[in-house]
C-alpha cells in the first residue's frame, strides 16, 4: 500500500481528523476532499447524503487509488458507511459521535451530544446511546449554523458569540441540561470551535471527539505500509464564495493548494 490517505467531508470540518492522523502518520500523504458543491451534509435528506457520499468516493477511488479512506464526517458516516463499504476495496474508516468514550468520563453520567439536525436523529445514534450510555442522560442537539461559523472561523471571519451560545442552550435548555457535564462534539467541525464553546457553556463542561480514536484506527490498519513521501493536496467540488480564504488554514495542515475536480 502506497497510495495517498484520503479524507471526505462536505465542508472543511474533517480538518480536525486529518489533523490527529497527520501527527500520528507525518510521513503518509494526505488528500482531502471537500464536497463544496453538496456542502453542507447536515441539512440534507438520507437520501442525498447516501448518493453523494457514495458516488463522490467512488470516483475518487478510481482516480486517486487511496490506500485507506476516512470519512471525516459524521453525518456522512451514520448515513452512508454501510454503502460504501461492500462496493469500495479498501478500508474505509468512519467518524461516529463519541458516545462511549463521553460515558466512561461522565461523573453526573449526563452527557450532551452536539451534531448536526441529520446526525442526531439517526437510529445509529439511538444504538450507540443505548449500547454504551444506557445508564446515562443523554440529550441532543443539531445546529447547522454552528457548522457555518466553524467555517467562517477558519476563513478568518469573526463569528458572533451568540452562535456558541445558541448551540450550548440547545442542550443545558432541555430537561435535565442542568445536569450535563461532558459534550459529544458529534460534527467534525465543532472541535474547531471547541474553546468557544466551552467559553459559552454555563460551567465547565469536558469536550470530548472522536479524531484521535480514528488516528489510532487508521495506524493500525495502515501497520507495515510504506509511503513515498508527496504534498498534502486539497480537493473541492464546487468554488464557493471564501474558498480562496481557506488557503492559510489549509496549509497549517500541510494542504499546500486548493484544487477544483
Amino acid at each position: 500500500m502506497d497510495g495517498p490517505v484520503l479524507f471526505l467531508d462536505s465542508g472543511v470540518g474533517g480538518l480536525s481528523v486529518l489533523a490527529a492522523v497527520r501527527r500520528r502518520l507525518p510521513e503518509a500523504p494526505l488528500v482531502y476532499c471537500a464536497d463544496t458543491a453538496g456542502f453542507p451534509y447536515g441539512t440534507k435528506s438520507e437520501a442525498e447524503v447516501s448518493a453523494r457520499a457514495a458516488g463522490l468516493l467512488g470516483r475518487l477511488y478510481e482516480h486517486l487509488s487511496p490506500s485507506l479512506i476516512v470519512m471525516a464526517c459524521n453525518t456522512a458516516s451514520t448515513i452512508a458507511l454501510s454503502w460504501v463499504r461492500p462496493v469500495i476495496p479498501v478500508p474505509i474508516v468512519g467518524t461516529v459521535p463519541a458516545i462511549k468514550p463521553a460515558a466512561e468520563q461522565s461523573r453526573a453520567r449526563a452527557i450532551g451530544v452536539l451534531g448536526t439536525e441529520a446526525t442526531v436523529r439517526q437510529p445509529y445514534v439511538d444504538d450507540l446511546a443505548r449500547r454504551f450510555a444506557a445508564d446515562c442522560l443523554v440529550l441532543r442537539h443539531g445546529s447547522a449554523e454552528l457548522v457555518e461559523a466553524a467555517e467562517a472561523k477558519l476563513r478568518g471571519e469573526a463569528v458572533d458569540k451568540a452562535v456558541f451560545a445558541r448551540a450550548i442552550a440547545g442542550l443545558v435548555d432541555q430537561p435535565g441540561g442542568e445536569r450535563l457535564d461532558t459534550l459529544v462534539l458529534a460534527c467534525t467541525h465543532f472541535p474547531l470551535v471547541a474553546e468557544e464553546l466551552a467559553l459559552a457553556a454555563p460551567r465547565g463542561m469536558a469536550m470530548v471527539d472522536g479524531a484521535d480514536g480514528i488516528a489510532r484506527r487508521v495506524v493500525h490498519l495502515l501497520s507495515g505500509a510504506s509511503f513515498r513521501p508527496a504534498p498534502g493536496r486539497f480537493l473541492a467540488t464546487a468554488d464557493s464564495p471564501g474558498l480562496a480564504k481557506l488557503l492559510p488554514a489549509l496549509q497549517e495542515h500541510g494542504l499546500m493548494a486548493i484544487e477544483r475536480i
